[in-house]
This record gives C-alpha cells, structure tokens and sequence, in this order.
C-alpha cells in the first residue's frame, strides 16, 4: 500500500507554498512553481481536482514533499 493519500490540488497547492514554493506565474489553471535551489514545476491542476497516490508521488519527486508534510 502506497504511503501517500489523495488529496485535493488546492490543498497540495497550499502544502508546497508553505514549504517555500512560490507562484511564479498563472495562466488559468496552470501555476508555474519556483523555489531556491529548485527548478522550476507547472502545477496544472484545477483546484478541485483529487490528486491521486501515484502522482502525488511523482509530484513529489521534483518538489521534495514527503508523506509527513500532509
């Protein structure tokens, strides 16, 4: 059983702005993520979308979330 939930990208969102990520630019739903030491992620979700387990981790591989931080 994989150790990530699902959850809805508006809470994600919030989760990666309070570990140091900001909004760089928006175009609709499509959020471009920088942070320090980083580079730079599109986050294209809508905010009511429910993200998955599966990419919820991939997510986490290029944003450095882990399953503590939800």
């Amino acid at each position: 059983m994989s150790p990530w939930p699902s959850i809805k990208a508006k809470r994600l969102l919030a989760i990666l702005l309070k570990n140091g990520w900001i909004v760089k630019r928006q175009s609709g739903s499509h959020r471009t993520l920088a942070r320090e030491g980083w580079p730079d992620m599109v986050f294209a979700f809508h905010d009511s979308e429910e993200i998955g387990p599966r990419m919820l981790a991939r997510l986490a591989k290029h944003t450095g979330i882990k399953p503590g931080d939800l």
